[in-house]
């Protein structure tokens, strides 16, 4: 694959998790969606990864994050 496809791919992505998160906004946590988009991306390179044979763990967290609110 292209790098510009890849980072297309990558953009798209992005915009689609700060899509599904959006609903938070209106609890008063929009700021945290930023932080989790990025994390859900994260983990979705790591899933790639393992996914094309990387023996890696897909994971980024030991435990749950603090409560938000």
């Amino acid at each position: 694959m292209k790098e510009d496809d890849y980072k297309k791919l990558l953009f798209q992505a992005r915009g689609q998790f700060g899509a599904i998160l959006n609903v938070f906004d209106c609890y008063g946590l929009g700021l945290y969606i930023p932080q989790a988009t990025e994390e859900c991306m994260q983990i979705m390179e790591n899933f790639g990864q393992a996914v094309r044979g990387d023996d890696a763990p897909i994971h980024i967290l030991d435990k749950p994050k603090e409560r938000g609110i």
